[in-house]
């Protein structure tokens, strides 16, 4: 079992374990195309070839990224498995550079153990909006922003 960096070859499990979540409204939905295309963003856990979870990191400008598209098979989770994806986002934030990173969960607590804090979502960048609006639930989300300040 480990984390690697996703390849082409694993998009279409990682759409379906996204859209497996995003079908219970946990998440939004992601294309084929969109994971092919951001397919440098995504980290997955595996177990032999199968894929257990998966997380992305998306860089957004010079200091921000957000982790987006957590998922972790339900019969995995409460293993570790999502907090090695969100410790390797973090890892490559900071050789990328990256100030802040940021998410937007309905699980802020499991974010809080790894030095994560609550941010109003109305000071993360506009950007992050165009996301949203692709929400099912907008605007009525009751998702949480979390944001972790990095350290060089």
């Amino acid at each position: 079992m480990r984390v690697r960096k996703a390849k082409a070859g694993d998009v279409k499990g990682l759409h379906s374990l996204i859209n497996k979540f995003a079908k219970k409204d946990e998440m939004l939905p992601r294309s084929l195309n969109e994971i092919y295309e951001n397919i440098r963003d995504f980290f997955v856990y595996t177990q032999g070839e199968k894929i257990k979870g998966t997380a992305a990191l998306h860089v957004l400008w010079e200091d921000l990224a957000e982790i987006r598209s957590i998922a972790v098979l339900e019969e995995y989770q409460r293993s570790g498995i999502g907090k090695k994806l969100i410790d390797q986002c973090i890892k490559e934030a900071g050789t990328l550079g990256i100030k802040r990173i940021f998410a937007l969960t309905y699980y802020p607590e499991f974010f809080k153990k790894m030095g994560f804090e609550d941010i109003d979502k109305n000071d993360l960048p506009q950007k992050i909006w165009s996301d949203c609006l692709k929400c099912p639930l907008f605007p009525e989300c009751e998702e949480v922003a979390v944001i972790k300040e990095l350290r060089e």
